[in-house]
């Protein structure tokens, strides 16, 4: 029988750094280990990838400068074959490597040099949404599934069924910005309201991850995402989510 000791471990969220800044790894470790997370650590994509073979990793801490493959190649294969959340560490002044970060299914970013309180605010976010509390998860699968357009968004199991029956892939930030949208229908909402019911935070006059991740979203559910016909861009105001929402 697992011994209390044994059981906090598991309980722990399971985390990996991966940085070829040795200081970087060790400081982010030392940080997040003192706030009772269990941590791991990665020089580059062959590390990371050893680590990801053995252990149950809750989320990656990803820079995007790597040797070999960088970190949005390495963003964009994990999201091809697994739903880890990935928070991205980013150049400073380089807003384009945060979009393409955001394409490639970053659930966030952080710009180095970073402060630490707002990459453990940033990480608390990430996992907050990902780990729904086992009560709050038992109400929303009995009680909680958003029908609009023939599509179906299920809280409780956390996943999107296309009108045909597939089940759609989401990224842990396009799901929450989903549903805000559904909760919300045929409102405006601007991409301050946007940012702080998906992700818990407010917007910087350049941040453009909102609209990075409705133009994802778009390609996953709009039958052609070029005239967008559920969720529209307001000019100036936001975007409203158009179709009539039924909560089953």
């Amino acid at each position: 029988m697992a011994s209390d000791r044994d059981k906090a471990l598991i309980d722990k969220p399971h985390l990996l750094i991966v940085d070829d800044d040795r200081e970087i790894r060790d400081l982010v470790s030392r940080l997040l280990s003192k706030h009772g997370y269990k941590v791991e650590t990665a020089r580059d994509a062959e590390t990371m990838e050893a680590v990801l073979a053995v252990s149950r990793i809750d989320l990656i801490v990803l820079d995007i400068m790597l040797p070999g493959r960088s970190g949005l190649e390495i963003c964009r294969d994990l999201r091809a074959k697994s739903s880890i959340p990935i928070l991205m560490l980013t150049a400073v002044g380089e807003p384009t490597d945060r979009i393409v970060g955001l394409e490639m299914g970053a659930d966030d970013y952080l710009a180095k040099p970073f402060n630490p309180r707002e990459l453990l605010a940033r990480i608390r976010a990430i996992l907050r949404r990902v780990n729904v509390p086992a009560v709050a998860g038992r109400i929303a699968a009995a009680a909680k599934r958003l029908r609009f357009a023939g599509w179906s968004l299920d809280l409780g199991r956390r996943r999107l069924e296309a009108p045909d029956g597939l089940i759609v892939d989401l990224t842990t930030g396009e799901y929450e910005l989903l549903i805000a949208f559904a909760e919300r229908p045929q409102r405006v909402l601007t991409r301050n309201q946007l940012l702080d019911l998906a992700r818990g935070r407010d917007a910087t006059p350049f941040d453009r991850s909102i609209d990075v991740q409705v133009s994802r979203i778009r390609r996953k559910i709009e039958a052609d995402p070029r005239t967008p016909s559920m969720i529209i861009t307001v000019r100036g105001d936001g975007y409203m989510f158009t179709p009539e929402v039924e909560v089953a």
